[in-house]
């Protein structure tokens, strides 16, 4: 299991370090580190981009939408490719990670669903 846990922690690594990579290409006005910046939208508990805005733009949704769709095939990858491991698994250890590198005063989701700012 030890083994299991480290082969998954280092797979995810990867992903966060390639993520501005994967997460940047599209063309938009706005980029996820502006609308995170703009308190538009935060990382949600199951390692999925929030829209934390009453009112988010079609540009934002599109955004938002463009962003998890690649995350989740990222994560698809990891578990396909990793023993034992499930998209559950590897969704959890992501937000995990994506949540404790997110700046103070940027939105994250708490254990309730409820978007509050990191301190």
């Amino acid at each position: 299991m030890a083994l299991f846990a480290k082969s998954l922690v280092t797979t995810l690594t990867t992903l966060v370090l390639l993520a501005g990579l994967v997460f940047a290409a599209p063309a938009f006005a706005i980029d996820l580190d502006s609308a995170k910046a703009q308190g538009l939208v935060g990382e949600r508990q199951n390692g999925y981009i929030g829209i934390v805005t009453p009112s988010p733009t079609p540009e934002l949704r599109t955004l938002v939408d463009d962003i998890n769709l690649r995350r989740r095939a990222s994560y698809q990858e990891i578990a396909a490719r990793t023993p034992g491991a499930s998209l559950n698994a590897v969704e959890k250890l992501a937000a995990e990670k994506l949540i404790a590198k997110t700046v103070s005063g940027h939105y994250v989701e708490n254990s309730a669903g409820v978007f509050v700012k990191k301190p």
